[in-house]
């Protein structure tokens, strides 16, 4: 059976107390939208509905650059969740398998649950997640008779004896699409809020000789976020799950607790981690790696046996073959860096290819923008680049080639030739006294002159 993804994205969030939609603010590096779209993509669906809202042409653009093929639905009125689901019709018009009802707001239902869902389907008409919470509060409840599902409650319309249900609605349903919208098509909005509440497709679907039925996953997986506080413990979670998932793979992580990955991170196994280090979406490390304490990386990819750091930045575009060193306080970025290079310490390469072997020294420089354009420095093989050179691109530096410490180098260099770029030192006898001996008398005038 063919399915479809619907993932309601129209709320405000005003207690994000944000200008930026709820739905666009960041767990490990990618929107919550983004993570719910992540959950449901494991089903490879035929299509996939975004309905937007508030900031809708921000949402909007954030689905696409996920997927390109994403339709948009706009909910112009904020009138309840089968109202907002109600705006993805069209969208599926024509649309015969399942469709599935997602959330933007809730970013950790597994492909998992949602497979388990898409399964339950084919013997019930209507399928609802659900959850068992440790504090039910005001969430929606859950009334089960066995396996059969015969209504949910909302908190604010539900009896006491309801309320003690700790059998939980996370809003997330499946059925066949054509008998979605069926059902909310027949469902009204006389209850405390005058909303359309989807909640109430169970009870018209046995209302209409259908069946319902619920799958339950864990509270985690169904935790959504609507304050700053939510969104800081969403990440807490993410985090824990994903250095839990590293562990498992064989990655060594001498303090976990303090590495933070991106949505997307790959690391390969016997890969060491030391603490404080931070990947930021779409990093790739190869198996036995070193990335050495209060490194960053974002964009890059390290290859086998590299070491990374401690205190180094990779940035997008940077690419570290095999056995290559980048050291403490150095930066690269867009730069393809040899295998068994070095560069280990105070170091900007921007924009550059470094061959294999090659040494950088210390303060080396590629000067790469022109304040108006980028301009690419290109390195042999096993060159020697001395201590404190600036290369001025565009500019080439042959294979074994060497510049002198301090050279600014504005000319290519031919293979196996070395490269002084300095000006002439002149050396004037007992002129620092002089000097000292002048600042000193300015100094102490300008002292008298202030009391």
């Amino acid at each position: 059976m063919s399915t479809a993804l619907i993932v309601l994205a129209a709320g405000q969030g005003s207690r994000m107390n944000s200008d930026l939609p709820k739905v666009l603010h960041q767990v490990a590096g990618a929107p919550l939208l983004v993570h719910a779209m992540k959950s449901g993509a494991a089903l490879a669906p035929e299509r996939q509905v975004v309905v937007v809202g508030h900031g809708g042409a921000q949402v909007a653009e954030a689905a696409r650059r996920w997927d390109d093929e994403i339709q948009i639905a706009e909910q112009t009125e904020q009138l309840g969740t089968a109202h907002a689901v109600a705006q993805a019709r069209p969208a599926l018009e024509g649309f015969t398998g399942d469709a599935i009802v997602l959330y933007g707001d809730t970013p950790f239902i597994s492909p998992d649950t949602i497979e388990q869902m898409v399964q339950a389907r084919s013997a019930h008409d209507v399928v609802i997640l659900g959850f068992e919470a440790a504090d039910p509060g005001r969430y929606g409840r859950l009334v089960m008779n066995g396996d059969k599902l015969e209504r949910i409650v909302e908190f604010k319309d539900a009896t006491e004896a309801e309320r003690a249900i700790t059998l939980c609605n996370s809003g997330v349903v499946c059925a066949k699409a054509e008998v979605l919208f069926d059902l909310i098509d027949k469902v009204g909005n006389d209850n405390a809020s005058g909303e359309y509440y989807l909640t109430d497709i169970v009870g018209l679907a046995w209302d209409t000789g259908r069946s319902a039925t619920a799958v339950t996953c864990a509270e985690s997986e169904t935790m959504g976020v609507n304050t700053r506080a939510q969104l800081a413990e969403a990440e807490a979670e993410f985090q824990s799950k994903m250095r839990a998932e590293m562990l498992d793979n064989g990655i060594t992580m001498t303090a976990p607790e303090t590495v933070f990955f991106a949505h997307d991170t790959i690391v390969g196994r016997d890969t060491i981690i030391e603490p404080n280090v931070v990947f930021g979406p779409e990093v790739t490390v190869e198996s036995g790696a070193t990335i050495r304490a209060f490194s960053h990386l974002e964009g890059c990819h390290v290859s086998r046996g590299a070491i990374i750091g401690p205190y180094a930045r990779l940035r997008p575009g940077a690419e570290i073959s095999e056995h290559a060193h980048i050291g403490n306080f150095v930066e690269v970025k867009n730069a393809m860096i040899g295998e068994g290079a070095k560069a280990n310490h105070l170091t900007y390469i921007g924009d550059a290819t470094i061959g294999k072997g090659t040494n950088i020294g210390a303060g080396t420089i590629t000067c790469n923008y022109d304040g108006f354009f980028k301009h690419h420095t290109e390195i042999g093989e096993n060159a020697f680049i001395g201590s404190s050179t600036m290369l001025v691109a565009p500019v080439r530096v042959g294979h074994g080639a060497m510049t002198g410490s301090g050279s600014v180098v504005t000319t290519d260099v031919e293979d196996g030739a070395l490269a002084l770029g300095r000006a002439k030192q002149v050396n004037k006898p007992k002129m620092a006294f002089k000097l000292m001996d002048m600042l000193r008398a300015k100094k102490a005038a300008a002292k008298k002159e202030t009391n």
